[in-house]
């Protein structure tokens, strides 16, 4: 399978795809094109308000408790009605999981904290800190290098 991925601002927006049949791909792609309407951010809740959280500005998404929260750049947790694997569907690409039950957004990691048991951490810009598996922390440096 080949990808061409053409970007021309002076144009209208435009996907084509060849394929040798309908299929599940098919369908899923024509979904994916089709339902797609520009979403760059997200319905977050506290106890008390509703706010419409950008994905630039969330720092970490995190699973407590079998809730879902995004931890945003002031450090503030906001609660998501959506699971951990339906946000990675529609994150952008520098969003990173960084454990089982954690997405990491890349642009707002301070640094990488290792301890004298081996394990690591992760410090986001506003303070907030998270644990990274070994499986998740080998693939995040491949990726980093």
């Amino acid at each position: 399978m080949k990808f061409i991925l053409n970007i021309d601002k002076s144009r209208e927006e435009q996907v084509e795809a060849t394929l040798h049949g309908k299929g599940d791909f098919s369908y899923r792609l024509e979904e994916l094109v089709l339902g797609y309407i520009g979403e760059d951010s997200i319905t977050a809740y506290t106890e008390d308000d509703i706010k419409i959280l950008k994905f630039s500005e969330i720092e970490c998404i995190t699973v407590d408790d079998s809730k879902t929260y995004a931890i945003d750049t002031s450090g503030t947790r906001y609660r998501l009605k959506m699971r951990l694997y339906e946000l990675g569907d529609i994150l952008p690409g520098y969003f990173i999981k960084i454990n089982k039950s954690s997405l990491a957004n890349r642009t707002r990691i301070e640094k990488f904290s290792a301890a004298f048991s081996g394990s690591v951490d992760v410090i986001f810009k506003c303070g907030y800190r998270d644990y990274v598996s070994r499986r998740c922390y080998a693939d995040i440096k491949k990726e980093l290098k």
